[in-house]
Parts: structure tokens; sequence; C-alpha cells
């Protein structure tokens, strides 16, 4: 790919080189499009369609990830000026009250389950929020059928999974059940992961007289990062209750 010409649809873009020229390509066109949005004249003309958008956008964020990742192990690259238009990429953000809409919309057709996937994980991808989510939404759609509610179907779904994970996670790690809960509970109430304070320190296990040094530091690293990814992934989908 050159820097004069754009990734077509569905192409993978090989090579780290060609991966930046994309970058800065699509960059041009978010910040374009960002202007001419402030225009009436626009609406309705637009070049790329909405699955267009959501393509380029899955594949402007799996470049930005992969990116930031070489950035972080190279050295030599730490100095890159590449330039990411996040900010602009989260102003069309797709949310779970859009995927929703899609399954409806779906189902109301009778779509076959392989083209609802396809539509949904296209939007899924195209979305920085809901990349994590991407399997338990999948896992959703599969357990439908054409008489549920969906929206009901799905805070039903939501909670059942929030308690099996947070069990597995208690259960890995073997934390204290009941102090585990009252923390998620807090932090979901809070709206975030509170790192420090005795309230983390009461979910971990006893501390063994045969423990080595540092073993209670590497466990306690070990489930900040599991509980900050198991808020991340139920916070804007589910309430406070466990």
């Amino acid at each position: 790919m050159s820097k004069n010409k754009p990734a077509t649809i569905g192409e993978q873009i090989m090579g780290e080189q060609n991966k930046k020229d994309f970058v800065i390509l699509y960059g041009e066109i978010l910040r374009m499009r960002n202007i001419l949005d402030t225009f009436d004249e626009f609406v309705g003309n637009e070049i790329l369609t909405e699955r267009d958008m959501q393509d380029y956008h899955g594949t402007y964020i799996d470049s930005y990830q992969e990116l930031r990742k070489t950035k972080e192990t190279d050295k030599e690259n730490i100095n890159d000026d590449l330039v990411f238009e996040m900010e602009l990429i989260k102003q069309i953000e797709i949310n779970i009250d859009y995927i929703l809409t899609l399954v409806k919309k779906h189902y109301e057709k009778h779509t076959k389950i392989n083209k609802v996937l396809t539509d949904i994980n296209r939007a899924i991808d195209s979305s920085i929020e809901l990349r994590n989510k991407k399997d338990l939404i999948n896992q959703f759609v599969a357990s439908l059928d054409s008489s549920v509610s969906i929206d009901e179907k799905w805070h039903e779904f939501v909670k059942k999974s929030k308690i099996k994970e947070l069990k597995k996670i208690i259960s890995d790690e073997n934390l204290n059940q009941k102090a585990t809960y009252k923390f998620m509970q807090n932090a979901f109430r809070d709206g975030n992961v509170a790192i420090s304070g005795t309230s983390i320190t009461e979910v971990l296990p006893p501390v063994s007289r045969f423990s080595k040094s540092g073993e209670r530091t590497k466990k306690l690293d070990t489930v900040i990062k599991k509980f900050t990814q198991f808020f991340k992934r139920f916070f804007d989908i589910s309430n406070a209750q466990i």
C-alpha cells in the first residue's frame, strides 16, 4: 500500500510502514469528516457508507493497538511522531444500544445467524469500548431464539455472565468471596476500581507463613489486573448489583 492509496476494505495490511501509512491517511479522512459533519450539505452525500466506515475503523484500531505495542517494546521507536486520532474515533463510537438494535433488526427479518454475527462483529471491531465484550455479545446472540425479548434477555444474560465470571476469578485466585462481592459492588457504584486502601487487601487469601517475600504483592497485582478487566467488561452494560 502506498501513501496515496487507501487500503482496500477487508484487505489485511502487511508490514509496519504500510500500517503507519494507513494510520496517517485515515487520520486525515477522520479530521476532514469531522469538519464536513458540521455542514448540512454533507449529510446524505458521504462517500464512505456506514459499513465502510466500520471496516476502516476496525483496521485503524487494529493498527493503533499493534503499533502502540511495538512502540512499548521497541526503544528505537520511542520518539516516533505518529499521531492517532482516537478522540475522533470515539466521537462516532458504536455502543451496546446500537448492537441490540442491530440484533433486533436481524431477528425481525429472520436473518441467518452467520449473517447476524458478521454484521455485529464488524460493528464491534469498529468500537474501542466494545472489543473486550465481543465474546460476551457473540455468546448472547448464539443463545437467542425468535420468541424472546432482546432487551430483557440481554440484561438477564449479562447478569448471569457477570456472576459466573466473578466466581471464576474468586475460585482461580482463592479470594474471600464475601469481601470480593462487596469490593466489586462498591467499584460499580463508585465508577472505578479502588487499588489502594484496606478493601482490596481484604479480598486476598490469608498469608501463609511459608510464603516467599514478594508473593503477596505479586498476588495483589494479579487480582487488581483481573478486577480491572472485569470492571471494564461489565461497567457500562450492568448495574452495581452482584
